[in-house]
Order: structure tokens, then C-alpha cells, then sequence
């Protein structure tokens, strides 16, 4: 293999870069090109996305240092501490992530222009910066949506530059190409890996742990260009010598644009708080994280007009992307000694944060359980059994305080005495401490509350005395004789057990109150599977004990439908639940993002079918064909008799769901019982003069504007788990308010979720004029009209899938309220 065998990207696919958008199969082959023909460059795919485009990176280095990747790569983990022994080489990892939004396409364009500085010939200076120094080049994060936006660009651009913004071509149509085949944004997935995309690259990022991660997006086409060093607020966990690199690599990079003339800003809004972009993770795992920021996005295409009347140009945004590239590792190669040494340093250092021991109590559902443990897996957070009973005192998160508790030996204990230590306090830090409230994302996203898990922190080091393994899965066996299966309705996993009954035609019954039989105490919401009317179900027992070991389900048996104290099985109260038939409303006006959530649900964690809907065809959809209807959140300009519409489909016998902004087409309107306020009275009661502001200075006007803001505040919900709505949870839920919308609690329906008191606040911020109106409001509501329901969820309870503990509320909402 020779160098000069090389073709530039120009040669290879018959365009100058810039000249219009490659489509992700031809990028791929020219990464494949590169690397059949220079044997400094080894090229590995890590997975593929759910559309089946491949996921690859290639490791471009000196011919030595790719020699021994092998040796390169255990010892940046040895570093770390998570694997034994001292570091042999210097050689640091800089790793280089593009277009991780689909419609910041620019960012593909620039790693082929990267990639080929690295082996031009005649570009021998770039070579000296990798005798010390193992690039890698994930050349697209996000290959669904970048060939989404790339294809339907490449169909509208004119064949002559048109930089008119009114021009067609610089205005995607919904859902647009930032996110991924299911509409996730995978750059606020990098702790929680929801999508596979981000599962098989973390997998990938995990075995390196790199020591320089720079994340190529871009922004609006009248911000000309950002770089570090980042905004505050900065998170306390992050070192001086992060934040330091960061500096350094900044006005390395602003020298180069200076003598461009190019423009650029720093230090503004992009901040180091929220844990799961690829800045922040990055950083909490040792590593030098930045977001780079180009002016352009997919209102740019191959050129537009900004504000100024300047001509805004693929070809000059390629120029500036493959700049800060190449700026990077120049700036990692001349400062790899000390980088290296204050990486290593990173790990060695003790624990900082207030709390440093965590204690997930066993008495936790097994499925919240395993699903938290899953996820320290991903982020190889070390967990151990506690193996001892003694009593403690730490701060419960589910009551906000100081408390005593009792420590029992199979409790699960995570504490930031191991390699992970500044993630693990970070993900479980019941409070990120804000030095200014201005921030770019949520400001709490504490484990405990996202599992709806019993959970103490402590302040000093609690260890455990063994590994924590997982009880194995006791298979069910058949039972001939058992008159009833029965499953306690605690979290989604039973979710997914019902859905697939449902689909098998079995029938399923649930208790509306707590039973006892044959001396087992089940609670509310359990489901019961009889023989007796499954009498039609080929292999009955096998069935459902072959579904129940697939879901990991561990059935309790009856012997008799006659209970020792609660309802028999032959009850009214005892419900059948329908097999529901369920649609979405997804199109213009519908969040992309919670339309993929709610699709994302269905698809691959229920295995549920979900019809699409667009919410432009409601006038001429036959709503008849379906049992359950979701408005995702949004913004629906349906006509009014559309609403008369849905309200009679609703009295029918029709279960409408509305999330969060959705709720907006329902509040005060006559045909549904949704209201802001009770009263006039109460409604003064939370007037505001705001006179004041009006004559604020204007530059004030934005931090004026937090306080009507929430930013990821939770609030602990009462819950009325007599309710079908409120099954499984205790009475007690953890919502996450992304919003500042308030609603008074319903006259004429079940308030199933509600805030009495401020004191309900547990984390994150929320200004203190929508905190002072969270008083007295409804979260989950439920309005009884005619045979059919309107279920109101003002907060969204599946918020980037993460948020698991939502995923019970959803359930109860789809299949068991109204049965």
C-alpha cells in the first residue's frame, strides 16, 4: 500500500468538497479507500444504525504507534485504573466526532478533508504531530439523519448557488434531518445510551478513553463560529488543567482564525453542566471534552445570505470545521506529555464531591433495580453488595433530608472510590450546584429520581463486602394445575410482559385493590392471567410461562380464584384489559423529539404496535379505528371542530392522551374540563406585577426572564395509587418539569398526580415565579367523558427515554385507565 496510490476526496468522488452534500455510503467508501491504501491508517466498524448504514472510525497515527494500537490502548486504560498495571508509551488518543445532528452536514464533509491532511504526501508537516499522538475519526455519528437531510437536500438545491433563506431548499421539511431514526437527539445520549447508535459507539469509547474529544455540530447561520473554552456554568467536578487545556486550545485555535479574518466567540453559551453531550462526558471522564459550533445548519445548504448580506458557504464552513481539526492535534501532540500526566492525575485524585457513597435499598422493584445496574454497566460504574445489616444516616432522596435508615446486607452500594469516581458523583449528585442559573439544558438528572428508586447519599466512604450479582433468573415451571398466574404491576418490564400477552390474544385481568392468597400479599394493579376464560389458547400454561421467562418474570401462582382477603378473581373489580389499538400524531406542529420518545416506546421497549398519524389528515382520518390516541407534545392549530371531534371519538369510547404542550389545545375550552386556574380568586392569587421589569435594563431582560423558567426541576408527585393511573407507584412519583405550563386540578375527573406544596421541590432549578404557581397543580390528570377518557400528563414522562420511572405512568395510561 502507497501513499501516493491516494486519491483526494475531489478525485475520488468527482466534486470538489463543498459542492454539494456526499450521501453517507460515499463517505464510508472513501474512508474504506484511505485505509486499503495507507497502512498507517486502520479503519474498524463499531456497529450500525437501525436504517442498517454502518457505524465506523479509523486510528491514523505514525506507522509504529498503529504497530501497537493494542499496547496504546491498554495503557491509556491502565491510566484510568481500569486496568492493572503503569503506561509504557506517551502517545495520546484524540478523538475526532462529526455530525452527530443529521442536518449539520458540513461536519462529514470535514472529517474527508481531515482525513486526507493526514496522509496528503504533500502535507508532510501534519505527519510530526502523529509521532505522538493516535487520532481517531468518527467521520458520522448519525448516518440516518444526515442521509435524511442530505438526500432531500440534494433533490431541492438549484444548480446555481441560491443563497436566498426564502429559497426552498433552505427550509427542511418536519421532521428534518438533526436527529436519528427515531428522532432521539444522540447528542444528550452519551450517559444514557437509549439508541444503539449510542450503545455500540460508548462500547467503542469505553475500551479507549480518550484524552481529547472535540464534537463537530452547527448552529444558526448568523453565529459565525464558536470553540472553547466553554460557558459557565462549569460544573465543580471538572479540574483546573481541563479547563486550562481547554484555554490553551482556544487561542491556538483563534490564531488561526485571525489570520483567516474568520469570526468567532468563546465563552458563551455552551456550558459544562448536563452530563450527556459529547463535551460533558467526555469530561467527566477524564478527557478534554469541547463542542464545536460552525454557523450554518440545515437552513445553510451549499450557501445562504446572513444577516449581514454575506455569502455563507459549504465549502468556507469545510474550511473552518477541518482548521479546528487540525488545531486540535497539533495542540494534543505539543502538550502530550503533561496532557497524559494530568489525565492519569484525574483519576488519582480523591473524591470531591459533597456526597461520595450512594445505597440503592434491595427492597426496590427487581426491574428498577437491574435497569439502574444496566446503566452503570454501560458507564462501568463499579457497584458492590453492602453484605451487613447496621443503621446509618444519609440524604434520602426520596424525602429531600437528613435521615436515619436502616442498611440491610443485600442493598447495593456505588461510592466514588474507584476509577469512574467524578461520573458516579455526578450522575447520582442529588443537586448539581449552579454558578449561574443561565444553562443550556436540565439541571438535575440524579439516578434515583430518573428509576424512582429508594435511595440514601452519604457523605463519607461506605463500602460494600462482595461483587453484587444480579439474582439469576429462576425460570418459571409449568403448572397445570394453577387456576391464575399472577404479576405484581411495579415498573415497564410487566409492561412489556402485558403487551406481548396482548398480542398472543391471551387475556389478562387486573386487581383494582390488594389481594392476598395462598398467604401472598400482591398489590394493586396485579395482573392476572386465568385459565378460565384463555380456554381458547392453544397450550395456555406453556404460553405464558414461555412469555413470562422471555420478559424475565417470575410468576406467583393460585390454586383457586378464591382470595384469602381482598376481591376474588371473579370480581368486577378484577378488570379485563382490552388489547388497545394505538396511534400518534407525529408531523408540522408535533415535537419531533417527543414523537420519537412515545415511537421509541412502543417499538423497541414495549414491542407494541403504533400507527402514525399526521396531524395535518385529522379531518379525514378515521379516528373509529383506533382505542387510544396520543398527542405528543406541540403545538395543534386544529380547527374547533376538530376539537368537537375528538371529543366526541373521546365519549365514544376513545382514550385521548395529550404530553406536556399538547395540553395547550385542551385548557380552557368547553369541551374539556382543563383549566389553568379554579377560580378568579386563585388566579389573582398568582398575578405578578410586572411593571418593574418593563423598565429593566435590557441586557438584564434575559436572566429576568429564568424566573419565569424550569430547566429540569423534579418534584416529587402524590400520587393516588387507588387509581388505575397511579398503579405501582406507592403514591409517590418523581417528575422532571421542562416547563412552566401550570394547571388547576380537575373538577369533574381524577386528579391522579399532584403538587401540594412547594416543599415538593426536591432538585434542579425552576424560577421562583413558576415554582410560587406549582402549588396546588395537577401533573396527571384524568377527565371521564361519556364511555372514553382525556388523559392529561403535563410533564412528559418519557423525557429522552432516560426518565424510566415515567414509563409506569405511560403504561397505566395506554392499558389499564379505563378498563
Amino acid at each position: 500500500m502507497a501513499n501516493g496510490q491516494t486519491k483526494s476526496p475531489a478525485v475520488f468522488l468527482g466534486y470538489p468538497l463543498g459542492d454539494r452534500f456526499t450521501p453517507h455510503h460515499r463517505i464510508v467508501d472513501y474512508f474504506e479507500h484511505v485505509a486499503a491504501h495507507n497502512e498507517n491508517v486502520k479503519l474498524e466498524y463499531y456497529g450500525e444504525t437501525f436504517e442498517k448504514r454502518p457505524l465506523l472510525v479509523v486510528w491514523v497515527s505514525a506507522q509504529d504507534n498503529i504497530d501497537r494500537l493494542e499496547e496504546i490502548r491498554v495503557d491509556n486504560l491502565r491510566r484510568t485504573g481500569l486496568e492493572a498495571g503503569s503506561p509504557t508509551n506517551q502517545i495520546p488518543i484524540t478523538w475526532l466526532s462529526y455530525n452527530v445532528h443529521g442536518n449539520e452536514a458540513v461536519s462529514s464533509e470535514a472529517a474527508m478533508k481531515t482525513l486526507w491532511a493526514l496522509v496528503d504526501p504533500a502535507k508532510s508537516h501534519n505527519k510530526s504531530w502523529l509521532q505522538n499522538n493516535l487520532v481517531v475519526i468518527d467521520p458520522c455519528v448519525n448516518p440516518d439523519g444526515r442521509d435524511r437531510y442530505v438526500n432531500w437536500y440534494n433533490q431541492k438545491m438549484n444548480a446555481q448557488l441560491q443563497p436566498d433563506i426564502q429559497s426552498t431548499e433552505h427550509h427542511e421539511p418536519w421532521p428534518g434531518g438533526r436527529a436519528n431514526h427515531y428522532l432521539f437527539d444522540l447528542n444528550r445520549d452519551w450517559a444514557w445510551q437509549t439508541q444503539q447508535e449510542s450503545q455500540q459507539r460508548m462500547a467503542l469509547y469505553q475500551q479507549w478513553m480518550p484524552n481529547i474529544h472535540l464534537d463537530f455540530h452547527e448552529q444558526g447561520i448568523n453565529s459565525p463560529y464558536y470553540f472553547a473554552p466553554a460557558a459557565v456554568p462549569l460544573h465543580r467536578q471538572l479540574s483546573d488543567y481541563q479547563l486550562e487545556f481547554q484555554e490553551t486550545f482556544g487561542r491556538q485555535n483563534a490564531a488561526y482564525f485571525d489570520a483567516n479574518d474568520w469570526l468567532y466567540f468563546t465563552k458563551e453559551v455552551f456550558d459544562l453542566l448536563y452530563p450527556s453531550y459529547g463535551d460533558t462526558y467526555p469530561m467527566f471522564n477524564g478527557a478534554i471534552g469541547m463542542t464545536i459550533e460552525q454557523g450554518g445548519s440545515g437552513a445553510a445548504g451549499i450557501g445562504v445570505h446572513t444577516v449581514e448580506k454575506d455569502t455563507l458557504t459549504l465549502k468556507d464552513r469545510i474550511k473552518h470545521h477541518y482548521t479546528t481539526g487540525l488545531t486540535a492535534i497539533e495542540v494534543t501532540s505539543k502538550n502530550a506529555s503533561r496532557l497524559l500526566s494530568e489525565f492519569e492525575s484525574y483519576f488519582d485524585q480523591l473524591p470531591k464531591g459533597t456526597y461520595k457513597s450512594y445505597v440503592i435499598k434491595a427492597t426496590n422493584s427487581a426491574g428498577r433495580k437491574s435497569g439502574l445496574l444496566a446503566l452503570l454497566d454501560k458507564n462501568k460504574i463499579q457497584y458492590s453488595r453492602s453484605g451487613k445489616s447496621t443503621s446509618l444516616r444519609g440524604y434520602s432522596y426520596q424525602s429531600g433530608k437528613e435521615e436515619a435508615f436502616n442498611l440491610e446486607k443485600e442493598d447495593i452500594i456505588i461510592n466514588a472510590w474507584q476509577p469512574k469516581s467524578v461520573l458516579t458523583q455526578v450522575l447520582f449528585e442529588p443537586e448539581a450546584q449552579l454558578q449561574d442559573s443561565l444553562t443550556y439544558d436540565i439541571t438535575s438528572w440524579a439516578l434515583p429520581y430518573a428509576y424512582g428508586l429508594e435511595a440514601y447519599a452519604l457523605q463519607g466512604k461506605l463500602e460494600g463486602n462482595t461483587a453484587y450479582s444480579q439474582p439469576e433468573m429462576v425460570k418459571n415451571d409449568v403448572d397445570n394445575e394453577a387456576v391464575a398466574y399472577i404479576v405484581p404491576w411495579r415498573d415497564a418490564e410487566q409492561a412489556a410482559f402485558l403487551a406481548e400477552l396482548l398480542q398472543k390474544d391471551i387475556r389478562v385481568r387486573f386487581a383494582s385493590y390488594p389481594f392476598t392468597i395462598d398467604g401472598n400479599t400482591y398489590p394493586t394493579g396485579s395482573l392476572i392471567i386465568t385459565r378460565g376464560g384463555n380456554d381458547y389458547v392453544k397450550d395456555f400454561h406453556q404460553s405464558v410461562i414461555q412469555i413470562a421467562n422471555k420478559h424475565h418474570i417470575v410468576l406467583g401462582t393460585a390454586s383457586s380464584g378464591f382470595v384469602d382477603k381482598g376481591k376474588d378473581f371473579g370480581s368486577s373489580t378484577v378488570r379485563t384489559i382490552k388489547a388497545p389499538k394505538v396511534a400518534v400524531f407525529s408531523g408540522v406542529g408535533v415535537s419531533s423529539l417527543n414523537f420519537g420518545e412515545v415511537w421509541h416506546f412502543f417499538e423497541q421497549q414495549l414491542h407494541y404496535p403504533i400507527s402514525v398519524l399526521d396531524a395535518a389528515d385529522i379531518h379525514h382520518l378515521t379516528l373509529e379505528e383506533y382505542d387510544v390516541l396520543i398527542l405528543p407534545s406541540g403545538r395543534y392549530d386544529w380547527e374547533e371542530k376538530e376539537g368537537e371531534r375528538l371529543a366526541a371519538w373521546v365519549k365514544s369510547g376513545g382514550k385521548l392522551i395529550g404530553i406536556e404542550g399538547a395540553l395547550e389545545f385542551f385548557v380552557d375550552k368547553e369541551d374539556f374540563g382543563l383549566s389553568t386556574f379554579l377560580s378568579e380568586k386563585q388566579k389573582k392569587n398568582f398575578d405578578t406585577d410586572h411593571e418593574q421589569e418593563l423598565t429593566s435594563p435590557y441586557r438584564e431582560r434575559e436572566r429576568q426572564g429564568i424566573s419565569n423558567y424550569a430547566a429540569g426541576a423534579v418534584f416529587e408527585v402524590d400520587m393516588d395509587s387507588t387509581y388505575s393511573l397511579g398503579f405501582g407507584t406507592n403514591g409517590k412519583y418523581y417528575t422532571l418539569k421542562n416547563n412552566s405550563n401550570r394547571y388547576a386540578f380537575l373538577k369533574n375527573g381524577v386528579n391522579a398526580g399532584v403538587i401540594h406544596s412547594l416543599d415538593q421541590h426536591r432538585a434542579g432549578f425552576i424560577g421562583y415565579k413558576v415554582k410560587a404557581k406549582m402549588k396546588e397543580s395537577l401533573v396527571f390528570g384524568v377527565e371521564n367523558k361519556g364511555k372514553g377518557q382525556v388523559i392529561y400528563l403535563v410533564d412528559n414522562p418519557l423525557f429522552r427515554s432516560f426518565w424510566e420511572n415515567g414509563k409506569l405512568i405511560m403504561s397505566n395510561a395506554v392499558f389499564l385507565v379505563g378498563n
